[in-house]
This record gives C-alpha cells, structure tokens and sequence, in this order.
C-alpha cells in the first residue's frame, strides 16, 4: 500500500526557557486503507502527535514525509494544498460555519481548493445523498441535532474523496446511537474506498473500529495492537485490558 504520510523520530516541545517536551521521539506511517487509533491518557500527547502527523502543527525535531517528501522543503501553501487534496478533518466540535447552511458548510473545502461550482454542487450533492442528510442541507446549523451537525461535519471531510480522514475526537460530543451511527460511514469508507483513518479516542468501543490501536503515555508510544483476525468484540476487549492496566495496577497496590 501506498504510505500517506510518514513521522519519523517525532520531539515536539511547547514553551521557551523550560519547555515541556509533549513528544518523546515517536513515529508512525499511515498507508492508503489504514485505520489507526491513537489512544492515550489526559496528557498523553495524543492530540499533539495527531496535529503533528497530519501537518497541522510542526515538531520540533524530527521527519514528516508526505507523499515521501519532507515538509521542511515544502512551502506553507504547498502544504496547505496537500491538505485540501488529501485530508478531510472530523472534530469534536463539529467547527460548522454558523453563517452557512449545511449545503454550504459542506462544499467549504472545495471551494478552498478552488473548484468550479458546478463541480462543488455536484460533489456536495453527492456526497448529501450519500449521508443521508438531504432534509437538512437548507437549514442553519443551530437548527440541527448534534447528530446531524456531526453527519454535516463528516460530510464536509468526505466531499473531497480524501485520502486520510483524520478525526479528532469525533464522538466526543455524541451520544451512543450517533457515534455508532458516525463510526459505521467511517469504517465504511475505509473498507469500500480504502480510505486511511487517523482517529483519536478516549472510547475503548469507538476504538474497537480500528484495524489498530497505537496506546501513548507520557509523549511515548506504550504499546500498539493490531487487529489482524479478531473480531470487534475480541479486539475491544483487548483495548480495555490495555486501557485499564492502570487502574488495576492500583489495586495490586492495595
């Protein structure tokens, strides 16, 4: 497969006369049909390291390849249309434009890419239809559910057929039936599209939806799982044993 983008021997460090070093020499390479969880502890650098990975912030020390060059020799707007042409980005957040309808949030990214607009509105279209979200594509997004706020947002990443989604949190402001809901397009278009998922959780379940898991603690890669043949369930019962270690560890103690 194809790698996407590639990090190599990764430091990222915030702060001036004492910094805090968030990444501790870490690396990863996500290829095309890649599903990848990161997964980590309350300051772990999980968001960090996905910021990182997917160019949106730079490390301090270390290699990112896209596309196998590196993004030190390229230039901001040579960057920034790496991300238009081959990223889509799902947040906690939703981050829609209040000002927009849906439709219009939805073709935001192709407009920055400068697209005509009969292609805009033949992809938004598209794309609408394939989500299920034609009922709402004229209203405001504070006239929406969360739900389809989020089924908005994943429009918005997908209507550039990217070659990496990179979600952050995705679920976060979900509930149950809607994050499954979400979860479902995503796993779907990895497997139909070969579409790579870089995904940060704090969810074991959401998790289980990986091919792989990468489990940080303290800016280091602890531990990384693989799916292989497990099932769902067997792989998320792996993730808890690897999540809970912690706390049983505590009462070992006691």
């Amino acid at each position: 497969m194809e790698s996407i983008i590639s990090a190599k021997n990764i430091i990222k460090n915030y702060g001036g006369k004492n910094p805090v070093n968030v990444l501790k020499n870490v690396g990863l390479t996500v290829k095309e049909g890649d599903f990848i969880c990161i997964m980590g502890p309350s300051g772990s650098g999980k968001s960090t390291f996905l910021n990182v990975i997917s160019t949106v912030d730079r490390p301090s020390k270390g290699i990112i390849e896209i596309n196998g060059k590196d993004i030190f020799s390229m230039s901001d707007k040579q960057i920034g249309k790496f991300r238009y042409e081959n990223m889509g980005f799902i947040f906690q957040e939703f981050n829609l434009i209040d000002s927009l309808t849906i439709r219009e949030n939805v073709g935001v990214p192709l407009v920055l890419a400068g697209q005509k607009r009969e292609e805009i509105n033949k992809k938004t279209e598209a794309i609408i239809n394939e989500l299920n979200i034609s009922e709402i594509i004229d209203k405001f997004p504070e006239e929406c559910s969360g739900g389809q706020r989020q089924r908005a947002a994943a429009a918005r990443a997908l209507v550039t057929n990217p070659k990496l989604i990179i979600a952050d949190e995705p679920t976060g402001s979900l509930d149950s039936k809607n994050s499954h809901e979400l979860l479902k397009i995503i796993k779907e278009r990895n497997e139909k599209y070969g579409t790579a998922v870089l995904m940060v959780t704090h969810d074991s379940m959401i998790a289980s939806y990986a091919k792989k898991l990468i489990f940080l603690r303290d800016g280091k890669i602890e531990e990384t799982l693989e799916r292989n043949n497990l099932t769902q369930k067997e792989f998320f019962y792996k993730i808890v044993d690897i999540t809970s270690r912690e706390s049983q560890s505590f009462f070992d103690i006691a």
